[in-house]
């Protein structure tokens, strides 16, 4: 058995904040490039992981605060997933990504972060983007700018919207 270990989001998971990250972003609509936000749509956005698996990790997030996805609206769900198809295209085209994981983690006991808001992470993967260094040095290599890639996902889903 394998086992994901991430110690450099324990300080994330440490945080207790009294409002919702996502709800905050959601409703900061001038504070885009501050928190990372990639797009915008009618029912959902998209922003950057500030705890990243990989670089390019983001997450694809309704606007209304709703734990359960069966509680969306047929709307916003199929508007999220579309979003969805179209980043694993954006990370393949612009970042090379060989692979994406996409997840939610629906409720606390299913490991959710943020259980409160239901979101979409998509995680883009290389061959070889894991190493011995996280496991043995509690540290996360991260070989590429941010910035730069926050920038390039700007530009694709300018693109697209």
């Amino acid at each position: 058995m394998q086992y994901l270990y991430a110690p450099w989001r324990e300080e994330y998971l440490g945080q207790k904040k009294d409002t919702c990250p996502f709800c905050d972003c959601a409703n900061r609509l001038k504070s885009d490039e501050e928190l990372k936000v990639i797009f915008r749509a009618k029912h959902c956005f998209g922003v950057m992981n500030h705890y990243p698996y990989t670089p390019g990790h983001f997450m694809v997030i309704p606007y209304i605060h709703e734990e359960n996805i069966e509680n969306l609206s047929q709307e916003t769900w199929q508007e999220m997933s579309d979003f969805v198809r179209k980043s694993v295209k954006i990370l393949k085209s612009e970042l090379g990504a060989r692979g994406v994981n996409i997840g939610m983690n629906l409720g606390k006991e299913a490991g959710a972060g943020i259980a409160p808001h239901c979101h979409y992470h998509l995680v883009p993967r290389w061959a070889g983007d894991t190493n011995f260094i996280t496991s043995i040095g509690q540290v996360r290599v991260c070989g590429n700018d941010i910035e730069k890639i926050y920038q390039k996902f700007l530009t694709a889903f300018a693109k697209l919207i």
